[in-house]
């Protein structure tokens, strides 16, 4: 079911819970949102809210913290905020407009697309723009006769992402020849050079896809304890 709170700001909090909230979960819930509830199972109204098929950030770090609190049953959390007419502006990515709230503005309904048999691969890279080159697309093709069947649409795609050029650095890992030259670094290797070189505070790079810096020594507020003094330094690495 989904019970509905209302903010201060008037924007709705919609929590899907497995069941009614007893009057002390919702006394928790009302402190926790700094909201009211409402008893009714629709609101009427225009709303922009997050798509139903992306559980945000918010949503999650809000379910953590209601478990923290000792509440059950929570599943999602998600705030709809009240717009003047259906054309208000919104990120079309994130997040659409609700012609008012119900028990279902979570439900899902879309089903998987069946899976596709590939005809001609070739075309199928051009209309969807897997960026794969003829070589690929031949090797691709010599798979297909091998195994007696064809590739199925996810089976291209997939290929075309672990062979990409930012899973496998074909173009920035590959040998250079300049005017019939072959230049003695790649350009990754160019890249990392200058690290290399000129590191500066610099404590990992190019060994995972991260980074990482060494950071200033910085104090930290802690409670008193007993073993412990009010301040504390530690270093941010």
């Amino acid at each position: 079911m989904i019970q509905f709170f209302q903010t201060q700001a008037k924007s709705v909090i919609a929590v899907q819970v497995a069941r009614a909230f007893s009057p002390t979960d919702l006394q928790k819930m009302q402190w926790l949102l700094e909201a009211t509830p409402i008893n009714e199972e629709s609101i009427r109204g225009v709303f922009v809210g997050p798509r139903r098929e992306m559980i945000t950030p918010w949503s999650t770090n809000a379910v953590d913290i209601t478990v923290n609190l000792g509440l059950e049953g929570i599943a999602r959390m998600e705030e709809f905020f009240p717009v003047a007419t259906e054309d208000a502006e919104h990120d079309k990515m994130l997040q659409r407009i609700y012609k008012g709230l119900d028990q279902e503005i979570f439900t899902i309904s879309k089903q998987p697309e069946s899976i596709i048999s590939i005809d001609d691969i070739a075309a199928y890279n051009q209309k969807e723009g897997l960026a794969l080159n003829d070589q690929e697309i031949e090797y691709l093709n010599s798979v297909s006769k091998k195994i007696g069947r064809k590739l199925t649409d996810s089976e291209v795609f997939g290929f075309s992402q672990v062979n990409s050029e930012h899973c496998r650095h074909k173009i920035f890992g590959g040998v250079y020849v300049i005017d019939g030259e072959e230049k003695e670094s790649s350009l990754f290797q160019l890249i990392k050079k200058t690290s290399k070189i000129n590191p500066n505070r610099l404590v990992s790079a190019y060994k995972d896809n991260v980074a990482f810096n060494e950071g200033p020594v910085i104090e930290q507020f802690a409670p008193a304890t007993a073993d412990k003094p009010d301040f504390f330094e530690i270093k941010d690495f």
